[in-house]
């Protein structure tokens, strides 16, 4: 990848940061919090309300699966080009920006018309929800040092599990009792709350988002200021820690696409659930990996805290987290009964889709300052594309072999998680690779 000119100084940030981790620090990250849980309740909708949308546009399950995989047709590469410029531009604008479009994009499926009006609207959307991630956690780590970024780069995530949690009753609810569009309306709404409330509240921090100095040696810390602006992408992007991150990160979001856009439908065709009851349900695996984000984070601290270096503090405990969820999912065919089996998805679900903190925190760790936003924003962008790919395979599962083809997903889950833990664990070495950027 062509190395992309940071020459130009970064612009005056409206209501800058004073301080690390105070008040108006935790007021940013709870708000971004908030908007992780908007824009995963955007992307949860559809999956919630499967079979009425199928039963009232005549889709097949392959149609659907294409419909949904839609939503990341421009979602990575807005990703990529959003990241890059919050290395330049005030993550608080970029945020608002992207709350009010994604908002606006509900608006088109929300008032009528087909699957193409649907695709459209999806497509729409995704283009201006992809960034929102890479940019909440570069916008979230810019108010805390290194050594205490594990606790708001889990927070920021977990609203992802909060958004779901929270969400699927209440629009299953909705679309239950008001159909489908009006759940659709009601989150145009919320998202345009939010952009309220950020505008009001939003600023931008000063801490650069850097390796620490305890994970490079003196030499490399000491020439880190000059040397960081001139390291090229691209040699960011053959560290063997960015692809590794990436690559595990990958097969945990493939999980993630699952649990957004089948996961309700499995509960209902394949395992037996009615409609109400898999509403509450589907929130399992995202409360699951709630708790294991939380574990991560402070058994990630500890260890940090202790002087363990950040390969095994990130790259080793990341890889335990999709080891289980490998584990779990590719045990689903060898339990009876409908509780052995949820009980297995919603573990090997909630511990393979949680790699999203371990992949920000050492991208934003290995990244000189002036590539932070453009290296998390490329790596986010590649990973989604397993949204894109994941829900298509699943309804052409479906479609060829009925209930079945929900248990095929669930097993190439499970391979693609043991893959991911693999890199994790013999890839992923941020102090080594940092140290080779600044040589």
């Amino acid at each position: 990848m062509a190395e992309v000119s940071t020459a130009s100084p970064r612009p005056a940030r409206s209501a800058p940061a004073t301080g690390g981790s105070g008040v108006r620090a935790w007021t940013v990250t709870a708000l971004l919090v908030a908007l992780m849980m908007v824009n995963f309740a955007d992307k949860s909708v559809l999956g919630l309300a499967a079979d009425e949308i199928r039963a009232d546009l005549h889709l097949s399950a392959t149609q659907f699966g294409l419909a949904n995989g839609a939503f990341f047709l421009l979602f990575s590469a807005a990703a990529a080009v959003v990241g890059l410029a919050a290395d330049r531009l005030s993550p608080k604008v970029l945020l608002l920006v992207m709350a009010v479009l994604w908002s606006v994009a509900q608006v088109p499926a929300a008032i009528g018309g087909g699957l193409a009006v649907l695709v459209t609207s999806r497509v729409l959307l995704g283009a201006a929800e992809g960034p929102a991630f890479p940019v909440a956690q570069h916008a979230a780590l810019a108010w805390f040092p290194d050594h205490r970024r594990n606790l708001p780069g889990a927070l920021v995530t977990l609203g992802v599990t909060l958004g779901v949690i929270v969400s699927a009753p209440t629009l299953s609810w909705v679309i239950q009792h008001h159909g489908w569009r009006t759940a659709l309306w009601a989150l145009a709404a919320v998202g345009l709350v939010w952009a309220a409330a950020w505008k009001a509240l939003g600023a931008d921090g000063r801490h650069a988002v850097e390796a620490p100095a305890a994970t490079a040696s003196p030499t490399a810390h000491a020439a880190a200021p000059a040397a960081a602006p001139a390291v090229p992408y691209r040699r960011i992007f053959r560290t063997r820690t960015w692809i590794g991150a990436t690559l595990a990160y990958f097969t945990s979001y493939w999980t993630v696409a699952l649990m957004l856009v089948w996961l309700p439908s499995y509960l209902r065709n394949a395992l037996g659930y009615s409609a109400d009851r898999a509403g509450t349900v589907v929130a399992a695996p995202w409360a699951v990996g709630a708790l294991v984000l939380l574990a991560q984070a402070a058994v990630t601290a500890r260890l940090m805290r202790r002087g363990v270096s950040s390969r095994r503090a990130r790259g080793w405990v990341g890889g335990v987290l999709l080891a289980v969820g490998a584990a779990c999912c590719l045990a689903v065919p060898l339990a009876d009964g409908q509780g052995a089996r949820t009980v297995l998805v919603a573990l090997g679900f909630g511990f393979g889709g949680s790699y999203a903190t371990v992949a920000a925190t050492t991208v934003a760790e290995l990244a000189p300052p002036a590539r932070s936003g453009g290296s998390l924003g490329v790596m986010n962008a590649t990973v989604t594309a397993a949204g894109l790919a994941a829900p298509a395979l699943v309804g052409a599962l479906v479609d060829a072999r009925g209930t079945a083809g929900y248990q095929h997903a669930v097993l190439v889950s499970g391979l693609l998680l043991a893959v991911g833990a693999v890199a994790s664990f013999l890839l992923v070495d941020p102090a080594r690779d940092t140290a080779r950027l600044a040589a």
